[in-house]
Protein backbone atom coordinates (compact mmCIF):
# COMPACT_ATOMS: atom_id res chain seq x y z
CA UNK A 1 0.00 0.00 0.00
CA UNK A 2 1.35 3.39 -1.01
CA UNK A 3 0.48 6.84 0.24
CA UNK A 4 -0.06 7.94 -3.35
CA UNK A 5 -2.73 5.27 -3.79
CA UNK A 6 -4.62 6.61 -0.78
CA UNK A 7 -4.36 10.11 -2.21
CA UNK A 8 -5.77 8.89 -5.53
CA UNK A 9 -8.85 7.21 -4.04
CA UNK A 10 -9.45 10.21 -1.78
CA UNK A 11 -9.27 12.69 -4.64
CA UNK A 12 -11.40 10.52 -6.93
CA UNK A 13 -14.12 10.43 -4.29
CA UNK A 14 -13.98 14.22 -4.00
CA UNK A 15 -14.23 14.67 -7.77
CA UNK A 16 -17.55 12.78 -7.99
CA UNK A 17 -15.75 9.60 -9.15
CA UNK A 18 -14.51 11.42 -12.26
CA UNK A 19 -11.03 9.96 -12.83
CA UNK A 20 -10.30 12.33 -15.71
CA UNK A 21 -11.01 15.41 -13.58
CA UNK A 22 -8.95 13.92 -10.76
CA UNK A 23 -6.01 13.34 -13.09
CA UNK A 24 -6.16 16.96 -14.26
CA UNK A 25 -6.22 18.28 -10.71
CA UNK A 26 -3.23 16.13 -9.73
CA UNK A 27 -1.31 16.75 -12.99
CA UNK A 28 -1.03 13.07 -13.76
CA UNK A 29 -2.53 10.58 -16.20
CA UNK A 30 -5.96 8.97 -16.02
CA UNK A 31 -4.66 5.45 -16.79
CA UNK A 32 -2.05 5.83 -14.04
CA UNK A 33 -4.69 6.63 -11.44
CA UNK A 34 -6.96 3.80 -12.59
CA UNK A 35 -4.07 1.34 -12.42
CA UNK A 36 -3.07 2.38 -8.90
CA UNK A 37 -6.66 2.12 -7.66
CA UNK A 38 -6.88 -1.41 -9.07
CA UNK A 39 -3.58 -2.37 -7.45
CA UNK A 40 -4.80 -1.08 -4.09
CA UNK A 41 -8.11 -2.95 -4.41
CA UNK A 42 -6.25 -6.15 -5.32
CA UNK A 43 -4.00 -5.76 -2.30
CA UNK A 44 -6.93 -5.13 0.04
CA UNK A 45 -9.10 -7.82 -1.48
CA UNK A 46 -12.16 -5.52 -1.72
CA UNK A 47 -13.55 -3.12 -4.29
CA UNK A 48 -13.46 0.51 -3.20
CA UNK A 49 -15.55 1.63 -6.18
CA UNK A 50 -18.27 -0.12 -8.16
CA UNK A 51 -17.90 0.06 -11.93
CA UNK A 52 -19.95 0.03 -15.09
CA UNK A 53 -17.53 -0.70 -17.89
CA UNK A 54 -14.63 1.71 -17.49
CA UNK A 55 -16.61 4.17 -15.37
CA UNK A 56 -16.77 4.34 -11.59
CA UNK A 57 -20.41 4.46 -10.50
CA UNK A 58 -20.43 4.54 -6.70
CA UNK A 59 -18.41 4.02 -3.54
CA UNK A 60 -18.90 0.55 -2.08
CA UNK A 61 -19.75 -0.03 1.58
CA UNK A 62 -16.20 -1.22 2.26
CA UNK A 63 -14.87 1.63 0.15
CA UNK A 64 -16.64 4.22 2.30
CA UNK A 65 -14.84 2.94 5.39
CA UNK A 66 -11.51 2.75 3.56
CA UNK A 67 -11.96 6.34 2.39
CA UNK A 68 -12.72 7.54 5.91
CA UNK A 69 -9.47 6.06 7.22
CA UNK A 70 -7.56 7.27 4.15
CA UNK A 71 -8.75 10.81 4.83
CA UNK A 72 -7.52 10.57 8.41
CA UNK A 73 -4.13 9.27 7.27
CA UNK A 74 -3.72 12.01 4.66
CA UNK A 75 -4.66 14.60 7.27
CA UNK A 76 -1.99 13.27 9.63
CA UNK A 77 0.57 13.33 6.81
CA UNK A 78 -0.25 17.01 6.25
CA UNK A 79 0.09 17.61 9.99
CA UNK A 80 3.57 16.06 9.92
CA UNK A 81 4.58 18.43 7.12
CA UNK A 82 3.23 21.42 9.04
CA UNK A 83 4.98 20.30 12.23
CA UNK A 84 8.31 19.97 10.41
CA UNK A 85 7.90 23.43 8.89
CA UNK A 86 7.15 24.86 12.32
CA UNK A 87 10.64 23.80 13.41
CA UNK A 88 12.53 24.49 10.20
CA UNK A 89 10.85 27.79 9.18
CA UNK A 90 8.50 29.00 11.94
CA UNK A 91 7.61 32.25 10.17
CA UNK A 92 7.27 30.88 6.65
CA UNK A 93 4.39 29.03 5.07
CA UNK A 94 0.89 29.69 3.82
CA UNK A 95 -2.49 30.43 5.35
CA UNK A 96 -5.75 29.97 3.47
CA UNK A 97 -9.03 31.47 4.64
CA UNK A 98 -12.54 30.99 3.28
CA UNK A 99 -15.04 33.68 4.15
CA UNK A 100 -17.95 35.79 2.93
CA UNK A 101 -17.82 39.18 1.27
CA UNK A 102 -18.95 40.96 4.44
CA UNK A 103 -16.12 39.50 6.52
CA UNK A 104 -13.52 40.03 3.78
CA UNK A 105 -14.61 43.60 3.09
CA UNK A 106 -15.37 44.94 6.57
CA UNK A 107 -14.04 42.70 9.37
CA UNK A 108 -10.73 41.34 8.09
CA UNK A 109 -8.72 44.13 6.37
CA UNK A 110 -6.99 45.51 9.49
CA UNK A 111 -6.30 42.01 10.80
CA UNK A 112 -4.82 40.87 7.52
CA UNK A 113 -2.79 44.07 7.17
CA UNK A 114 -1.16 43.64 10.57
CA UNK A 115 -0.67 39.90 10.00
CA UNK A 116 1.14 40.41 6.68
CA UNK A 117 3.33 43.07 8.27
CA UNK A 118 4.28 40.64 11.06
CA UNK A 119 4.70 37.61 8.77
CA UNK A 120 5.95 38.81 5.37
CA UNK A 121 7.02 35.28 4.41
CA UNK A 122 3.60 33.74 4.97
CA UNK A 123 1.52 33.74 1.80
CA UNK A 124 -2.13 34.42 2.53
CA UNK A 125 -4.92 33.14 0.29
CA UNK A 126 -8.55 34.18 0.61
CA UNK A 127 -11.50 32.30 -0.87
CA UNK A 128 -14.96 33.84 -0.98
CA UNK A 129 -18.18 31.90 -1.25
CA UNK A 130 -21.48 31.03 0.35
CA UNK A 131 -21.40 29.99 4.01
CA UNK A 132 -22.02 26.37 2.99
CA UNK A 133 -19.18 26.48 0.44
CA UNK A 134 -16.90 28.08 3.01
CA UNK A 135 -17.67 25.44 5.63
CA UNK A 136 -17.21 22.63 3.13
CA UNK A 137 -13.79 23.95 2.08
CA UNK A 138 -12.64 23.89 5.70
CA UNK A 139 -14.25 20.52 6.45
CA UNK A 140 -12.50 18.98 3.43
CA UNK A 141 -9.15 20.51 4.38
CA UNK A 142 -8.97 22.72 1.29
CA UNK A 143 -8.53 25.82 3.47
CA UNK A 144 -7.15 26.30 6.95
CA UNK A 145 -9.90 28.49 8.39
CA UNK A 146 -13.53 29.25 7.66
CA UNK A 147 -14.89 32.56 8.93
CA UNK A 148 -18.64 32.97 8.68
CA UNK A 149 -21.90 33.52 10.54
CA UNK A 150 -24.05 30.82 8.96
CA UNK A 151 -23.65 27.09 8.17
CA UNK A 152 -20.51 26.28 10.17
CA UNK A 153 -22.46 23.89 12.39
CA UNK A 154 -23.45 21.73 9.39
CA UNK A 155 -20.14 19.86 9.52
CA UNK A 156 -19.37 17.75 12.57
CA UNK A 157 -15.63 17.67 11.89
CA UNK A 158 -15.31 21.45 12.20
CA UNK A 159 -14.28 23.03 15.48
CA UNK A 160 -16.08 26.38 15.74
CA UNK A 161 -15.07 29.20 18.04
CA UNK A 162 -17.15 32.39 18.46
CA UNK A 163 -15.34 35.62 17.58
CA UNK A 164 -17.78 38.51 17.96
CA UNK A 165 -21.43 39.52 17.93
CA UNK A 166 -22.78 41.93 15.35
CA UNK A 167 -26.00 43.80 14.81
CA UNK A 168 -27.94 45.19 11.88
CA UNK A 169 -29.01 48.61 10.73
CA UNK A 170 -31.71 49.86 8.37
CA UNK A 171 -30.32 51.91 5.47
CA UNK A 172 -32.51 54.60 3.92
CA UNK A 173 -31.98 57.75 1.83
CA UNK A 174 -31.78 60.97 3.86
CA UNK A 175 -35.28 62.09 2.85
CA UNK A 176 -36.98 58.79 3.72
CA UNK A 177 -40.05 58.94 6.04
CA UNK A 178 -38.49 56.40 8.45
CA UNK A 179 -35.87 59.01 9.35
CA UNK A 180 -38.59 60.81 11.31
CA UNK A 181 -39.37 57.75 13.48
CA UNK A 182 -37.69 57.89 16.89
CA UNK A 183 -37.58 54.10 17.41
CA UNK A 184 -38.44 51.73 14.59
CA UNK A 185 -40.78 48.77 14.95
CA UNK A 186 -40.81 45.66 12.78
CA UNK A 187 -44.32 46.57 11.67
CA UNK A 188 -43.05 49.89 10.30
CA UNK A 189 -40.10 48.22 8.58
CA UNK A 190 -42.37 45.58 7.00
CA UNK A 191 -44.47 48.29 5.34
CA UNK A 192 -41.59 49.06 2.97
CA UNK A 193 -39.98 46.93 0.24
CA UNK A 194 -36.76 45.36 1.55
CA UNK A 195 -33.32 45.00 0.02
CA UNK A 196 -31.15 42.59 1.99
CA UNK A 197 -28.91 39.53 2.00
CA UNK A 198 -29.58 36.28 0.17
CA UNK A 199 -30.93 33.58 2.49
CA UNK A 200 -28.05 31.71 4.14
CA UNK A 201 -25.76 34.76 4.05
CA UNK A 202 -24.69 37.10 6.84
CA UNK A 203 -27.28 36.25 9.46
CA UNK A 204 -30.27 36.37 7.10
CA UNK A 205 -31.94 33.57 9.09
CA UNK A 206 -32.15 35.80 12.21
CA UNK A 207 -33.84 38.50 10.14
CA UNK A 208 -36.47 36.13 8.75
CA UNK A 209 -37.07 34.67 12.21
CA UNK A 210 -37.81 38.10 13.69
CA UNK A 211 -40.50 38.88 11.11
CA UNK A 212 -41.98 35.39 11.38
CA UNK A 213 -42.35 35.63 15.16
CA UNK A 214 -44.37 38.82 14.69
CA UNK A 215 -46.54 37.22 12.01
CA UNK A 216 -45.19 39.62 9.39
CA UNK A 217 -44.48 38.80 5.76
CA UNK A 218 -42.37 41.66 4.40
CA UNK A 219 -41.86 42.13 0.68
CA UNK A 220 -38.23 41.37 -0.14
CA UNK A 221 -37.76 42.89 -3.59
CA UNK A 222 -34.03 42.33 -4.04
CA UNK A 223 -31.36 40.15 -2.42
CA UNK A 224 -27.59 40.10 -2.80
CA UNK A 225 -24.54 38.57 -1.16
CA UNK A 226 -22.70 41.89 -1.14
CA UNK A 227 -23.59 44.79 1.18
CA UNK A 228 -22.18 47.29 -1.32
CA UNK A 229 -24.64 46.01 -3.93
CA UNK A 230 -27.48 46.32 -1.42
CA UNK A 231 -26.50 49.94 -0.74
CA UNK A 232 -26.46 50.68 -4.47
CA UNK A 233 -30.06 49.54 -4.89
CA UNK A 234 -31.17 51.45 -1.81
CA UNK A 235 -29.74 54.55 -3.49
CA UNK A 236 -31.76 53.70 -6.61
CA UNK A 237 -34.93 53.73 -4.52
CA UNK A 238 -35.68 50.03 -4.84
CA UNK A 239 -36.36 49.68 -1.12
CA UNK A 240 -34.87 50.06 2.35
CA UNK A 241 -31.75 48.06 3.12
CA UNK A 242 -31.03 45.75 6.03
CA UNK A 243 -27.31 45.10 6.40
CA UNK A 244 -24.68 44.37 9.02
CA UNK A 245 -23.97 47.60 10.91
CA UNK A 246 -20.25 47.20 10.17
CA UNK A 247 -21.06 47.57 6.45
CA UNK A 248 -22.14 51.20 6.92
CA UNK A 249 -19.36 53.75 6.46
CA UNK A 250 -20.40 57.24 7.69
CA UNK A 251 -18.01 58.88 5.21
CA UNK A 252 -18.47 56.80 2.06
CA UNK A 253 -22.18 56.28 2.73
CA UNK A 254 -22.92 59.84 3.84
CA UNK A 255 -25.86 60.00 1.40
CA UNK A 256 -27.58 57.25 3.40
CA UNK A 257 -28.86 57.15 6.96
CA UNK A 258 -28.23 54.10 9.17
CA UNK A 259 -31.19 53.59 11.49
CA UNK A 260 -30.62 51.54 14.64
CA UNK A 261 -32.09 48.03 14.41
CA UNK A 262 -30.37 46.35 17.35
CA UNK A 263 -33.69 46.17 19.20
CA UNK A 264 -35.47 44.57 16.22
CA UNK A 265 -33.25 41.59 15.45
CA UNK A 266 -31.22 39.23 17.60
CA UNK A 267 -27.48 39.73 17.27
CA UNK A 268 -25.57 37.20 15.17
CA UNK A 269 -22.24 35.59 16.00
CA UNK A 270 -19.36 35.26 13.58
CA UNK A 271 -17.16 32.23 14.22
CA UNK A 272 -13.87 30.88 13.00
CA UNK A 273 -13.79 27.17 12.24
CA UNK A 274 -11.16 24.64 11.28
CA UNK A 275 -11.06 20.91 10.84
CA UNK A 276 -10.63 18.96 14.06
CA UNK A 277 -7.20 17.40 14.35
CA UNK A 278 -5.52 20.11 12.28
CA UNK A 279 -1.98 20.98 13.35
CA UNK A 280 -1.93 24.72 13.94
CA UNK A 281 1.27 26.61 13.17
CA UNK A 282 2.28 29.42 15.54
CA UNK A 283 1.28 32.04 12.97
CA UNK A 284 -2.14 30.39 12.71
CA UNK A 285 -2.69 30.82 16.45
CA UNK A 286 -1.56 34.41 16.07
CA UNK A 287 -4.01 35.08 13.23
CA UNK A 288 -6.92 33.76 15.28
CA UNK A 289 -5.95 35.93 18.26
CA UNK A 290 -5.58 39.03 16.07
CA UNK A 291 -9.09 38.47 14.73
CA UNK A 292 -10.60 37.53 18.11
CA UNK A 293 -8.33 38.61 21.01
CA UNK A 294 -10.11 36.37 23.53
CA UNK A 295 -9.09 33.31 21.48
CA UNK A 296 -5.49 33.06 22.62
CA UNK A 297 -3.43 29.91 22.26
CA UNK A 298 -4.46 28.46 25.62
CA UNK A 299 -8.16 28.99 24.87
CA UNK A 300 -7.85 27.46 21.38
CA UNK A 301 -5.99 24.43 22.76
CA UNK A 302 -8.62 24.01 25.47
CA UNK A 303 -11.38 24.17 22.85
CA UNK A 304 -9.58 21.56 20.74
CA UNK A 305 -9.68 19.14 23.67
CA UNK A 306 -13.47 19.43 24.03
CA UNK A 307 -15.53 16.89 22.13
CA UNK A 308 -19.32 17.33 21.97
CA UNK A 309 -20.69 20.59 20.56
CA UNK A 310 -22.88 21.11 23.64
CA UNK A 311 -19.79 21.03 25.87
CA UNK A 312 -18.02 23.47 23.56
CA UNK A 313 -21.00 25.84 23.70
CA UNK A 314 -20.93 25.70 27.51
CA UNK A 315 -17.19 26.44 27.49
CA UNK A 316 -17.63 29.58 25.39
CA UNK A 317 -20.80 30.71 27.19
CA UNK A 318 -18.58 32.23 29.88
CA UNK A 319 -16.84 34.50 27.35
CA UNK A 320 -18.02 38.08 26.91
CA UNK A 321 -17.81 38.53 23.14
CA UNK A 322 -17.12 41.92 21.54
CA UNK A 323 -20.25 43.40 19.96
CA UNK A 324 -20.45 45.64 16.90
Amino acid sequence: MKLQQLRYIWEVSRHDLNVSATAQSLYTSQPGISKQIRLLEDELGVEIFSRSGKHLTRVTTAGAEVLEVAGQILGKVENIKQLAQEYSSPNKGSLSIATTHTQARYALPEVIGSFIERYPDVSLHMHQGTPVQISELAADGDVDFAIATEALDLFNNLLMMPCYRWNRCILVPKDHPLCQVSELTLEEVAQHPLVTYVFGFTGRSKLDEAFRQKGLDPKVVFTATDADVIKTYVRLGLGIGIVAHMAYDPVQDSDLVALEAKHLFKSSVTSVGFRRGTYLRSFMYDFIERFAPHLNRDVVDAACSIGPKDDLDKFFAAFDLPEY
